[in-house]
């Protein structure tokens, strides 16, 4: 097949969505389908770009900061990529999106579309990610823009399934995990590298108010073990510099830094524990990526994060928003390494069934079922 992948940050790493497309376009092309995208992009770029402006809005210092930008949705560039194409799969629901699935349609093309984006990763940008009566307005706009007379859906949680049927997206939904690479794979040192004498706890992701990372520097104030604990925050945003100092009283004040694959892949082998904070999540592959490595989660229970999903049992579990039960949970795996060490195992072999070879023949599929 030509596909023509539409996302307006296609070439981005600090955004899941992003990552995800260019993961998901390395592994179809490996299967032999011709993958090409129309995003946004400065030269020199790659041949299989076709390349538009950026769309400037007054929200841009908000966008940048969190890895993202929108794109002009160029007619005559889109015509050109629609005249190659076979299908057109569709990441995000803005101005490229809704206007490529306007001349798509017109023009006959098959047509999927993606939903990774939560209205509440929207409105959390503003603080305002739980008003209720916002996401739902935001849900609706969105079904009414981009995906209305879309028929297939991919989704990367059953969750995220479940919230556009709870606010009436009557489309046929997908779910598909986003995958992890071949690269993260289970492997747990004996030597404590370059953090010797300390309990290494990581978390990957955007810092940002909803991803909740303030709540594990709160946790670890609290804790008995404080003085042992070294806090890692693999990830970019516009919280930084607000956990920066939240974090700098610890004894040991937290590290952040944005990792190349190759290096989060050290980063995690270096590490003994990992936490999923966040309060909204439509799947957390940084969370998969983690207990591939053999890592044990501990993870929100928040019912707007499909994160929670993978926690093995209730030991891997902490009521969200409660950092007095996220510290208790630390500690729990501070004090039990035998019942950890058993358990990083059974999570390493959890994180296979989301391997990208496996999970992108399923998004094959809904393709195909979309063209017939």
């Amino acid at each position: 097949m030509k596909i023509l992948f539409a996302i307006d940050a296609f070439q981005s790493h600090k955004n899941g969505t992003s990552i995800s497309a260019q993961r998901y376009a390395e592994t179809l092309r490996k299967m032999g389908h011709e993958v090409r995208v129309i995003t946004n992009a400065e030269p020199p770029y790659p041949d299989y770009i076709y390349a538009l402006k950026e769309l400037k809005t007054p929200f841009k210092p908000i966008l940048d900061a969190n890895g993202f930008q929108y794109s002009v949705p160029n007619k005559a560039i889109i015509n050109q990529a629609l005249d190659w194409c076979d299908i057109v799969h569709v990441y995000t629901p803005f101005f490229l999106g809704c206007k490529i699935k306007k001349m798509a349609m017109a023009r006959g093309k098959a047509l999927t579309a993606a939903f990774h984006i939560q209205a509440e990763n929207i409105s959390s940008a503003f603080h305002l990610g739980k008003v209720e009566w916002i996401n739902r307005m935001l849900y609706r706009f969105h079904y009414k823009t981009m995906y209305k007379g879309v028929q297939h859906i991919h989704c990367p949680s059953q969750m995220m399934a479940d919230e556009l049927k709870h606010y009436g997206f009557d489309n046929q939904l997908h779910v598909i995990s986003n995958g992890i690479s071949n690269d993260f794979v289970y492997y747990r040192p004996a030597d404590e590298g370059q953090y010797p004498d300390k309990f290494v706890i990581t978390m990957v992701g955007r810092l940002s108010p909803e991803k909740r990372q303030d709540l594990v520097i709160k946790a670890v104030k609290m804790s008995k073990y404080e003085k042992n604990i070294q806090l890692l925050f693999a990830g970019a945003g516009p919280s930084e510099c607000c956990y920066r100092r939240l974090g700098k009283d610890l004894t040991n004040p937290p590290i952040f830094g944005y990792y190349s694959r190759e290096e989060l892949i050290e980063l995690l082998h270096k590490t003994h524990l990992y936490v999923h904070a966040s309060d909204m999540e439509s799947e957390a592959i940084s969370c998969i990526e983690a207990f591939a490595t053999g890592l044990v989660p501990i993870i929100s229970n928040s019912m707007l994060s499909a994160t929670k999903q993978f926690a093995l049992d209730d030991r891997s579990l902490f009521e969200v928003g409660n950092a007095e039960d996220l510290k208790n949970h630390i500690e729990y795996w501070i004090e039990h390494p035998e019942e950890r060490k058993e358990m990083e195992k059974k999570y390493a072999e959890q994180a296979d069934n989301y391997r990208l070879t496996q999970v992108v023949q399923d998004f094959e599929a809904m393709l195909k079922e979309a063209m017939v």
